[in-house]
């Protein structure tokens, strides 16, 4: 099995969602452990954009082979963008979950929540603990 990646750059959630802000966009996805749990990913269903979110409100849902799950946002706002390439191509998260596999873009109204989230070396460790 591959070693599992935990980019620096991003903030984690127990939930297994990543998260990137820059300015006031929040790009999100599922963290590498997430992608490798759930095992082949084959749909992504989204919320639609103009969606109002608080924390914790789903954004998506993804299924695999042996599960579905929700992917919740750690942060407040509306989605402005959505990755629909994965609703043809949903494997492209388990093969790069920090790149092309992002799932949506949201515009931050509320950012606090992110105080809450984990670095990389705290959800990695918290990873390793389950």
């Amino acid at each position: 099995m591959a070693a599992m990646t935990y980019p620096s750059d991003l903030k984690y959630a127990k939930s297994d969602e990543w998260v990137r802000v820059e300015g006031d966009i929040a790009t999100l996805g599922i963290s590498d452990y997430a992608q490798d749990a759930l095992n082949d990913l084959v749909y992504v269903q989204f919320k639609p954009v103009g969606t109002k979110l608080e924390a914790g409100d789903a954004v998506c849902e993804v299924e695999s082979v042996k599960a579905a799950s929700e992917v919740y946002s750690p942060v407040a706002g509306e989605i402005i963008e959505v990755n629909s390439a994965l609703q043809e191509a949903p494997e492209t998260i388990n093969a790069d979950p920090y790149g092309a596999g992002w799932l949506v873009k949201i515009r931050v109204s509320d950012a606090s929540p992110l105080a809450d989230l984990m670095d990389s070396e705290a959800y990695k460790a918290y990873c390793e603990s389950r």
